[in-house]
């Protein structure tokens, strides 16, 4: 029987101010995917080993080089794995997926961290898994170690969490897609095993409150930087006051963005972050000129999310969704 559902999922800034690898909001801004099954359309997916058509809106951000197999994309990678994990193997045949992303790639909005929410999703759905957010986040975690913005874009909103250590036994398996590695992800081999399902709750997570009046801001850049490259040029150590200056301040901050009316006298000096000296943090943002803004660092070096009280440019997005068609 033919299906046709559409997948949403936001874009995302992470290590708000002190949170590092703790805090992340979703923005308005929406990877989308429009997904056909029908088997009318086998001979336009025979092509491709795993059934699958994938195609990009000429006006998504990196059109011209994303990689169009379903072994090598990382959206149908991360739900090849899934359906995989699930005994799977393979897209039903028809299958077609249509993507628009208007989410910059490697620039600090979390372009990958969508992507693999998107193919979680899109394994879930195509498989009829029935699996709930936090399950999904699950999958996610295996993929992009980064619950910031992984649980902002699966959740929406501002969100803190955590993630437990996984042993190298459960990370070392090929079957499992890596989301940090450009120009292009790797893993996710189809090596005719079932991969390992994930283990559960590898990542928690809390949605806080977020005060209307505030707003955000992506300073997007004109140059690609890998996740990996910028966590390169971190400190490998800091001192207890730091780690402590740090700490104040989040445990601040976490309230400051939920109060309405917002106090910029307590919101700017609790953005503050000792831990990401990196030169884009102590310079560019001093060049940004806002009434009431602070600065955050969004992927470490790339876009700067600027938190401001009186404009109206980005707001946070709701959670991930699956839009089914109704015929």
């Amino acid at each position: 029987m033919p299906r046709h559902f559409k997948i949403k999922v936001p874009a995302s800034s992470a290590n708000i101010g002190p949170g590092f690898d703790v805090l992340g909001i979703g923005l308005s801004l929406f990877l989308e995917l429009d997904v056909n099954i029908d088997s009318k359309f086998a001979d336009d997916t025979n092509s491709d080993p795993n059934n699958c058509l994938i195609s990009y809106s000429k006006d998504s951000e990196g059109a011209d080089g994303v990689p169009l197999k379903s072994d090598e994309n990382l959206i149908t990678m991360t739900a090849l794995y899934v359906l995989r994990c699930n005994g799977v193997r393979e897209f039903p045949v028809g299958t077609k997926v249509h993507v628009t992303n208007p989410i910059p790639l490697g620039r600090g909005l979390g372009s990958s961290g969508a992507a693999v929410v998107a193919g979680v999703m899109l394994g879930n759905e195509v498989g009829k898994l029935g699996f709930d957010k936090q399950r999904m986040l699950d999958y996610c975690l295996m993929i992009e170690r980064h619950p910031d913005n992984i649980s902002a874009a699966m959740m929406g909103g501002f969100v803190g969490s955590y993630l437990r250590d996984l042993s190298a036994a459960e990370m070392e398996r090929k079957e499992i897609p890596l989301s940090e590695v450009l120009p292009e992800p790797a893993g996710g081999h189809n090596t005719g095993l079932v991969p390992p399902s994930p283990p559960h709750d590898i990542g928690r997570h809390i949605k806080y409150n977020w005060c209307p009046q505030v707003k955000c801001v992506a300073i997007i850049p004109d140059f690609e930087v890998s996740t990996a490259k910028s966590r390169g040029v971190l400190p490998s150590a800091y001192t207890a006051k730091d780690m402590i200056f740090n700490l104040q301040r989040l445990a601040v901050l976490t309230t400051a963005l939920t109060r309405s009316p917002p106090d910029p006298e307590l919101i700017y000096p609790a953005m503050q972050d000792r831990r990401q000296l990196t030169p884009l943090s102590q310079t560019q943002t001093m060049d940004i000129q806002l009434p009431s803004a602070s600065y955050s660092l969004s992927g470490l070096v790339a876009a700067i999310a600027v938190i401001y009280g009186g404009c109206k440019y980005l707001s946070l997005a709701p959670p991930s969704s699956k839009l089914l068609d109704q015929r």
